[in-house]
Order: structure tokens, then sequence, then C-alpha cells
């Protein structure tokens, strides 16, 4: 976070000279800085400088005298924010250091340290991460015997991002469970009951996850008036990053922020909303005019990044778009290929073709480290893989665990995390199962003392220890009286920790507690970045840091090939880009029935094809597995085949013999021939669908759209031009 907001008494700085002016920027990119008070919904397509609009609003603001304390960023990543706090500083010889940047849950958790009793909280609450909310529910679910050996329940994992995933959406438990986990709502009540212990046990725990800190704030700014009203005092101007992002309680939340003077910009494109498995709404951008009168909508066309040849293509994959603001993207970049399109065989051929072009391209004077090859899903690229490897070639893909997440560097927190919160259960649960030979039962009964206490720690030196364990048990009590006596530095916590901790470390993971050893290293190095603890420990949990073998730094000096899936890949871009597995089924997905399903899968496409600046290739194998594990002729995707002939140019691999004949005519794949005429499945009819097997026709709920029901499955929603649906004799 930039700054604390309970900072006072800071002395005032006399605002920037005028910096805005039309030379710095282009026509629709002033318009949208100097754009007045009250709500500007600015439509920023891919490549259009919405940073540099931002960054300059800021200056504008600051130039008209607005105290940059009153000044409100919020944004999806921390890196995000810092980026564009540091331009502005350069802009403005750091005046704007005063304006509070930084992602929403990061503001929430400020917020709440602040007005959080409201809700019972004290300022001291620890911020769960993933793991630590999976620990507990497996601990509920234990003390509930669900689940265990032998029975049929859902994992840990499925628990937690079902709970989730309904806050996120702001809908129903049991609505979501209907929706999208039909198969399992045979537990409904087991997994509400779950739910409810697990939302009683953080709070008696002193202990906010993710969602919590946004439900949370929406709750304080929403219930409580006063609060609301200081908070929209506090911040008289918002700006909002990404906003297309946005689910439907962060929505609410800027909404609340706003209250009583509704100055808020918000920047984004619909056409790259892409997160909806994450709880991010399409409709809050499309709707936000609605919900702030008066909205002033300034869209950004001009691309910096793309030449016309690639822009020309994405215009067209957006422009099939049933619902969208309306935007014609140009670039005034010369050069540029025509994007190609190849129709391979198979995987093989697929591999084998991007491979070559690799080479050539790597060869042609294109570092590595400006090439990707991305994917819809992470297994589509294993032949691809396979086929690196055998050329040696050298690739990063996308994806692993976060430092924080690793066993090894969570053992570490524990100790750190009871000293900023002593009620903090799954931290002591952590730590005392880690002296040996502690089982969980001894566990639970000192658990059970410190949670009725009003000092953990002099309950745990006083816990009558056994002498098989007293030795280890002593020492963990010493540890804790000199974290708690001493005011030591972050790091110091640290090392006096890690001193303690060395023995368990290597008795623990005696196999490879070298290799670990590197993370411990690297955890040194973030934590002396820091003055206070309780900053580091909420940052551990709200923007966990990168081991240093995928710091960003780490990346940008190794030339490597980049694999990775789109949504890794938003927000970045490359000289050249392959997109492969365009073959339709698996791009877009056999399993995006709903039209605003197949919707994202199309601005999924429009947002992988925009990372490209100076090269572009489609590619699709025609042999593809089914679901049945059988290989099956598939067809090139629909949303390629809507190009028209003369935008892409076409490509085969010497001795070939697939027929590149799909782009003499836009090619339309059979989106299911056999369901083509509504009348043909009435209620009560019998089908078969591709993945789904045998069903029956419920009820007719649209035009093109039927609800079917599969005794596997459960009830679906299908659309007829696309579910491959076929009549049953």
């Amino acid at each position: 976070m930039q700054q604390s907001l309970f900072s006072q008494g800071q002395a005032p700085i006399n605002p920037p000279k005028k910096l805005v002016s039309r030379e710095n920027l282009n026509q629709a990119q002033y318009e949208a800085v100097t754009a007045g008070d009250g709500p500007v919904l600015v439509i920023a397509g891919a490549g259009s400088g919405k940073t540099r609009t931002l960054v300059y609003r800021m200056a504008y603001l600051l130039e008209r005298g607005v105290a940059p304390e009153n000044i409100l960023l919020l944004t999806f990543t921390r890196k995000s924010a810092q980026e564009m706090l540091h331009r502005a500083g350069q802009l403005m010889n750091d005046y704007s250091q005063r304006v509070l940047g930084g992602t929403f849950h990061a503001v929430a958790n400020l917020l709440l340290r602040r007005h959080g009793h409201h809700l019972g909280y004290s300022s001291n609450f620890t911020i769960l991460d993933q793991s630590d909310s999976e620990g507990i529910i497996n601990l509920i679910k234990s003390s509930l015997e669900l689940g265990g050996a032998g029975k049929r329940f859902p994992t840990k994992r499925v628990i937690i991002n079902i709970i989730g995933k309904a806050v996120n959406k702001a809908m129903p438990f049991a609505e979501l469970l209907e929706q999208q986990y039909l198969h399992l709502y045979e537990y409904l009540p087991d997994l509400e009951r779950i739910r409810n212990h697990y939302q009683k046990f953080k709070f008696e725990h002193g202990l906010m996850d993710y969602d919590d800190l946004l439900v949370n704030l929406k709750t304080v700014l929403h219930d409580f008036p006063a609060v609301r009203d200081e908070v929209a005092a506090r911040f008289t101007n918002i700006l909002v990053d990404e906003y297309q992002d946005t689910n439907p309680v962060q929505a609410d939340i800027v909404r609340l922020m706003a209250h009583g003077h509704n100055n808020v910009m918000v920047v984004g494109d619909d056409s790259q909303s892409i997160y909806s498995f994450r709880g991010a709404d399409f409709r809050n951008i499309m709707e936000f005019p609605q919900i702030f009168p008066g909205t002033r909508v300034i869209t950004l066309e001009e691309n910096y990044r793309s030449s016309q040849e690639i822009l020309t293509v994405t215009n067209s994959i957006i422009e099939q778009a049933t619902e969208k603001y309306s935007k014609k993207l140009f670039s005034n970049i010369a050069g540029g290929a025509k994007p190609v399109v190849f129709g391979a065989r198979n995987e093989t051929e697929q591999a084998r073709f991007i491979t070559d072009k690799i080479i050539e391209i790597n060869q042609s004077g294109v570092p590595l480290a400006e090439i990707a090859v991305l994917f819809r899903s992470g297994f589509h690229s294993y032949k691809l893989e396979l086929e690196l490897t055998n050329h040696r070639i050298d690739f990063d893909k996308r994806g692993g665990l976060k430092l924080t997440e690793s066993a090894h560097i969570k053992d570490v927190l524990s100790y750190l995390r009871v000293i900023s919160n002593p009620y903090d259960n799954l931290a002591w649960n952590r730590m005392l199962l880690l002296l040996d030979k502690v089982g969980p039962k001894t566990v639970q009964n000192i658990l059970a003392k410190i949670k009725d206490s009003t000092d953990p720690f002099a309950v745990l030196e006083a816990y009558p220890a056994a002498k098989s364990w007293a030795a280890g048990f002593n020492k963990l009590v010493d540890l804790l009286k000199t974290l708690r006596e001493n005011e030591l530095t972050p790091s110091g916590y640290y090392e006096t920790a890690l001193d303690y901790y060395q023995g368990i470390f290597e008795r623990i993971y005696h196999d490879d507690y070298p290799r670990r050893s590197r993370d411990l290293d690297q955890l040194r190095e973030i934590i002396s970045g820091y003055d206070n603890l309780q900053s580091f420990i909420d940052d551990t949990a709200l923007d966990p840091p990168q081991p240093a073998a995928e710091s960003a730094s780490a990346l940008a000096n190794s030339d490597k090939l980049i694999l990775s899936t789109i949504h890794s890949a938003k927000g970045l871009e490359w000289d050249t880009v392959f997109v492969i597995h365009l073959t339709e089924g698996k791009f877009p997905s056999s399993q995006a029935f709903l039209p605003e399903e197949r919707e994202e899968e199309r601005r999924l496409l429009y947002v992988a094809a925009t990372r490209a600046r100076n090269r572009l290739f489609f590619t699709f194998p025609r042999e593809i597995m089914s679901q049945d594990r059988k290989m099956t002729i598939g067809g090139i995707s629909p949303f390629l085949a809507e190009i028209p002939a003369g935008m892409v140019k076409t490509t085969v691999l010497p001795g070939s013999m697939v027929r590149q004949d799909f782009t003499a005519r836009p090619i339309i794949a059979d989106r299911g021939a056999k369901s083509s005429d509504p009348s043909s499945f009435l209620a009560g009819t019998g089908v078969r669908h591709p993945f789904f097997g045998e069903g029956k026709v419920e009820k007719v709920i649209g035009p093109r759209t039927v609800e079917v029901f599969f005794p596997r499955h459960g009830r679906k929603t299908l659309h007829l031009d696309y579910a491959k649906l076929e009549r049953l004799k």
C-alpha cells in the first residue's frame, strides 16, 4: 500500500505546475483525463494507453487543487498500483505519494483495521489464504464427522470454492449449488452446516479470508452511515482500473464509497471481461451508466501495441459479440504481417509447425522471451512441450505455487502470526503440530484452553507438558516469550523464529531441506524491506511474493519462450503470439453451454489475439480426443470461421496431407446440425449429448434454448445452435 490511512498532520505541499496538455495525450485520452466531476466510464480498448490515461487523470486532479489524500486508486494487483503511482510521481515530483493506491483487498484491509470494530473484529485480525481456509474446512469436516475414508463427500478445495463463489457472485448458496454444482446438491444441508461453522470459526478466532475483506467492508459501509460518510469525505475522487473484472461486491463497494459525490472514473474494456470463474461480472461495466446516472462514456480506440493487420482481425473477432460497447481499434504502427491460420492434421503436426516457426523467428533476430504460445487450458500445450524439449528450446510455463503457499514458509510465518494475533487458531495449530511427539488430540486440548483465555501465552506457559515432549515444548514457550518481550524489526522477528525452526525444518523436510532453504533465504530478503510486522503479514496473504526463480526480474533477464494460459497472459504483450488448439469443442470449450459462456470464450480469444505486436498465428488440430478417449475429427473454431476471407493468411507444413481451403470462404463449422430445428426438441423428447450422454428435454425456455435433464449430470440449459443435441428415436 502507498500509505497508511491513519497518517496525520502532514505538511502541505504546493500542487504541481500544469502538466496535462493535448501534446501529451491523444484526443480521446485528453477528453477522459480532463473530464469534470461526476461519473466517467472510459472504455479502453486493448493497448490504448489506459495506464497513461489514469496517471494523467491523477495529475489533472492534483493540478485542479484536489488534495492527494482525497484520491483513491483501486486496482487488481499491487504491481499495477505501484506502477501508476510511480509514474505519477515522476510527473509530479512525488507530490502524488499521498494518493492511496492498492488492490480492493488491500484497501479493505486498511479500512477494516480502522472500522472493523463495528462488526466485532479487533484491529489485529489475521488474513487467511486459500490453504489456511482449506485447513479450517478440514477441521470442521472432521468435527462434524463428514467425509473421511470410504465416504463420498466434496473435498475441502471444492467446498471452499463453492463458499467463495456464492460470496463473489452475491448468490444464495442453494441457488449456486443448483446452477453450477447440481451433482453435489444432495449434500446441500451438510455444506450449509460447514459454511455456517466456517463463518463462526473465523469470527471467534479473529480471522478473515479474502472474501470476508470485501464483504465486511461492504457491510460496514452499508450498515453504518457514519463510516460511509467518513470514507466518502476522505476519498472525494475514486479511480478504478480494470473495472470489467469487478465482482458484484466490489461494484457495491465503489458505489458506497462514492456516496454523496459520485466522482468516480472507472477504466476498463468489456471485450476483455474473462474472469467470471473468479466471480467477475460482465454486467458491472455494461450497467455502470444505469448505476451512476449521468455517466459520461469515453472510448479509447487508438492502439499503441499492434500492427493494423492484427487489429483488423481482432476487431472482426469481437464485432460478432452480442453485447458490447462499440469500438474499432486502429493503429499507426507501420509494417506487420497478416495473421496466419494453420490447420494441422493432429496435435503432433501442430506442435511441429509451431516449433519450426519459433526456430525460424528466433533465428531472424526475435528473442525467445518475445515469443509466446497461448492456450485456453494448461493441458493443451503438453504435446508442444515435448516437441520443444526435443529441440532443446527453453521455455517457461506460467503457473505453480506462490512462495507463501509452500509448507515450510507457512511454518515460519505461523510463529510471526501469533505474535500479531494471539488468537490466530490456525497458526497455533500449525506450530504446535510441528513439535515432536505432539499429536492432534494434545493440540486440540491446548487450543481449547487458549480460546477461552485472556492471555494465550500465559496459558501455553502453564500447560502441563508430558515428559516425552516437554523439552521441545519449553523451547517453543521460550521462543514466543523472546518474540513478545523484545522490540524487534520484522527481520529480527524472522531471524529469531528461523533460528528456532531450523532443527524442526531439517527433521520434517529431511529429504529436500537444502532445496527448500532457498525459499527461506528469499523470504529473508522480502521481509528486510518492511519496517512493520503487521504490514508484512498482511502482504503475504493479500499479495503473496513469488519465488526468486519466478520473479519478474528473473524472467525478464532470461531468454525463454513463454507458454501461458490466456488468463495468465492478460495485460502482457509479445512480438509474436501463437494461439493454439482453436478446434471446435476445445475453443470454445464444449462445456460452454449458455450464450453468455460462449460470449466469454469469444472475449478470451480476443484477449489472446491482442497480445501480439507484429506476428499472430492461429493453429488448430483437426483430430482431437473426445470425452470417451476416442480420436474424432474436429472443425475449426466458429470464432475463427467468422473472420472474413482475406484478413488472414493460410499455410501448410511441407508434405502435409491436409488441404487448407477454409479461408477461400468463411467456413462456419457444423454447430449442431442435428439440433438446428427447434420443433424437433419439444418437452419429453429423448436426446443424446456428446458429453452428458442421454437425457430428456424438460421444457423449451426460448426460441432456440431448451432445458434437458441428464441422469448422470443433472439439469442443463442448452442452446440448440451449439449443443450438438441428437434426437433419440
